[in-house]
This record gives C-alpha cells, sequence and structure tokens, in this order.
C-alpha cells in the first residue's frame, strides 16, 4: 500500500512556489503545494480536468472563476474543468496545500 507522510515532504522555494509530488496515476494526482509570503499559482484553465485544494497551514486567497476568497485551514475549494483558477499567498507566513487533480492530464 503506498504511503506518505504529507509533513514531512513539505519543501519551500525562496523563488517560487513549490510542487511536491505524492501520488501520481493516470485517474489523478495528488501534489502538496508549499508557497512562501508573496508567492503565487496564476489563475490558468485546465479545459479537461477538475482540480481541488484543501488548506493545510496558513491562509491562501483563491481565484475561481469570477470570485476571489481568501481561505484557511481546513477548507477546500473545487475548481471545475474549464474555470479559471489560482492561489495567492497574501499573508507573512508558510501557506501549504494539497492538491488533486483527475483526471491527470500527465497521462494520455
Amino acid at each position: 500500500m503506498p504511503f506518505v507522510n504529507v509533513t514531512e515532504k513539505a519543501a519551500f522555494r525562496p523563488d517560487k512556489l513549490s510542487k511536491v509530488g505524492l501520488f501520481d496515476v493516470p485517474q489523478m494526482f495528488l501534489d502538496l503545494y508549499c508557497l512562501e509570503p508573496g508567492q503565487e499559482q496564476k489563475p490558468h484553465i485546465h479545459t479537461d480536468a477538475a482540480k481541488v485544494y484543501y488548506v493545510l497551514e496558513g491562509e491562501g486567497t483563491f481565484v475561481m472563476g469570477a470570485e476571489t476568497q481568501t481561505l484557511g485551514p481546513g477548507h477546500a475549494v473545487l475548481a471545475p474543468g474549464g474555470e479559471e483558477h489560482g492561489v495567492r499567498n497574501n499573508t507573512d507566513a508558510r501557506l501549504r496545500l494539497l492538491v488533486a487533480m483527475a483526471p491527470n492530464p500527465s497521462f494520455p
């Protein structure tokens, strides 16, 4: 059975957000995103895949379509396929997110 300690996998970079792959199969992937203050994942669109962000630590300002909302630990956000989405860390603290996407666009 594959398993991972998410807390031990946290890896922050000073130059840009860090994406740490946790699980990667054709049906989906699960990543850990680590954002220092001021870092962001610029709004973008995946036409054929849905993405879920789950806040583990810190607060993120999420763009989902025409909406923007700041959310903290325990909150999850769904970005359906075809909807613009992104996240920014506008705080002075680190932000850690679990990010799942299905189907996995890395597989044909």
